[in-house]
């Protein structure tokens, strides 16, 4: 990672039994770090991932603004984990399997960002109030983002990049959320060690195409020691923090894509949304896309920016995490407020 990071625990207990855990990044010889004016990017991921799997394409933006002309400004970054992903399902594994399976609900993640921007806890002495905030969220995660503009006290974005957002009208749903779940709920989550983990899903067609860089990440902050809750019994060997009845337990929630479907319109006349796909369609058909931004969003003079980035999937980040960051940085490049509202 290019820049300088610094880990964050953040309680919300006993308002909120999930704890929180987060990254911030930033660049200690930045012009921008004490800028009011510059923009605090927040990060979210998607399911079955963790908020390291952003820093690839992190890496690349910060490569962009070194070499533009002060046209896009950042102040910091931060990834959150939802709770049950990452630090946090290891910090929270025990409390996760109380209400939290078989379904775990997408407005955990909105409730737990929601709580950390606003500061309903301790561990993370900062006013975000006070920052010029810009989410970006990737499937799960770019349909949190939304869902976390519904709670008070509200949170104040300048505008929101969502990438290969997972909303959909609710005709849609069934196939995906399917397959979603076949393929978590059989896929292999236990190696002898971290570089065998890595060797082994290096050589499947299905992480072949991912960026080396992210894969590795994958592996190294992706994964954690036996024994678990879920595996008291198994003390040798590596896991996913993210276990399999939970990444299962996220694509079960039964309302998080209608509900974040249903909240693009309202939301596109309140703030700038740049909607980011990718070219490939295989995890959201085209159908889908076509009828995000044709009806729920009202066309795309609705919207700020919508783009593909070519050489990517539903997994956009892990496929091409520099084309991403281009197609971020112009959504940053562009005025915080578009000329036209719904």
């Amino acid at each position: 990672m290019a820049a300088t990071f610094q880990s964050y625990t953040f309680d919300p207990r006993p308002n909120y039994p999930l704890v929180i855990t987060a990254k911030r990044y930033w660049k200690p010889d930045s012009p921008y770090l004490n800028d009011p004016s510059a923009h605090t990017l927040v990060f979210a991921h998607g399911t079955g991932f963790h908020k390291e799997q952003w820093e690839p394409t992190m890496d690349d933006l910060y490569a962009l603004m070194d070499g533009n002309d002060g046209s896009v400004k950042v102040r910091e970054m931060w990834s959150i984990d939802a709770p049950n992903h990452g630090d946090a399902a290891i910090l929270n594994e025990h409390v996760l399997q109380w209400g939290y399976e078989p379904v775990f609900g997408w407005e955990e993640y909105a409730r737990s960002i929601h709580a950390f921007l606003t500061g309903f806890g301790t561990g993370v002495d900062v006013d975000f109030s006070t920052h010029r905030l810009v989410g970006l969220g990737h499937s799960m995660g770019a349909a949190s983002l939304l869902l976390s503009l519904g709670y008070s006290p509200v949170l104040k974005f300048d505008s929101l990049i969502l990438c290969e957002l997972m909303a959909m009208a609710s005709k849609y749903t069934g196939k995906p959320s399917e397959m979603l779940v076949n393929g978590a709920a059989n896929r292999r989550d236990i190696w002898s060690s971290l570089d065998e983990a890595y060797r082994l899903l290096k050589g499947r067609p299905a992480w072949k195409v991912w960026d080396d860089r992210v894969l590795r990440i994958f592996v190294k902050d992706g994964m954690r020691k036996l024994p678990t809750a879920d595996y008291p019994d198994k003390t040798e060997g590596v896991t996913l923090k993210c276990s399999r009845i939970q990444e299962t337990a996220c694509y079960r929630d039964p309302v998080g894509a209608t509900r974040a479907y249903r909240l693009l319109g309202p939301m596109a006349r309140r703030l700038p949304l740049h909607l980011i796909y990718g070219a490939i369609n295989d995890y959201l058909p085209q159908a889908v896309k076509d009828d995000v931004v044709e009806n729920a969003v009202g066309g795309p003079e609705n919207l700020a920016s919508l783009s593909r980035v070519e050489g990517a999937g539903h997994l956009i980040m892990q496929m091409n995490p520099k084309g991403l960051a281009q197609k971020i940085h112009d959504a940053l490049s562009k005025p915080a407020r578009p000329a036209a509202k719904l």
